[in-house]
């Protein structure tokens, strides 16, 4: 990233912050977007968890409105859980 972000603002933090999984189609009109890429417009961001701790984030960015479905949202869960086990 391009700052240390703090828990609940962006994208990212929002996702450390809850637990839960941020799909977000128009990163700009998520409230407290922290714009590290000026081409991105999608972001999935899953937290990597173990043992109910909080490891990090996956964070993915796409140039593209709404890249992300449930599908990708199903296959980078268990990419998370995969890194997770690994970290």
């Amino acid at each position: 990233a391009c700052i240390r972000i703090p828990f609940g603002t962006g994208v990212c933090g929002v996702a450390a912050e809850t637990r839960q999984v941020q799909r977000i189609d128009d990163v700009h009109a998520f409230p407290s977007h922290i714009a590290c890429d000026s081409v991105s417009n999608s972001e999935i961001v899953v937290p990597l968890m173990r043992d109910g701790e909080l490891l990090g984030v996956l964070d993915i960015d796409s140039p593209r409105h709404a890249r992300f479905d449930e599908q990708d949202e199903a296959g980078c869960v268990r990419l998370a859980g995969i890194i997770a086990k690994a970290i």
